[in-house]
């Protein structure tokens, strides 16, 4: 069967793209060992820290008085879905065949789905 790139697929993946995100901001957030913020000065914190980047500083995300990364802030959220969101449709649009490889996994995931649903309902 050969799938054709519809505008429904980039519905489907920015939804899985946006629930990546969340998974990404609470990854970040749980399993971080170490600050990510040491100091007050950005420019130290940018060559010290390994998780600290040029883009937490420009675009604000927020940290708690000991330096990690915060799970309660929906600012650091929304950051982390919209960047996913943003990279995978973009990469969906720019690369050669990335597009129809998503479109592809996306349309065997709802057959396998449908599948599973009718041989349930058939052991049933």
């Amino acid at each position: 069967m050969e799938t054709e790139l519809a505008t429904w697929h980039f519905v489907v993946a920015g939804m899985i793209f946006a629930l990546f995100g969340v998974l990404a901001h609470v990854i970040r957030a749980v399993f971080n060992v170490f600050p990510d913020k040491i100091s007050d000065t950005p420019v130290v914190n940018i060559l010290v820290s390994s998780d600290y980047s040029w883009a937490d500083h420009l675009w604000g995300t927020e940290f708690d008085d000991a330096g990690y990364y915060r799970l309660d802030s929906l600012k650091n959220l929304r950051l982390s879905v919209a960047f996913s969101v943003f990279g995978g449709l973009a990469a969906m649009l720019l690369i050669d065949g990335a597009g129809l490889g998503i479109a592809t996994l996306i349309e065997m995931g709802i057959s396998g789905f449908v599948d599973l649903f009718w041989q349930r309902i058939a052991e049933l």
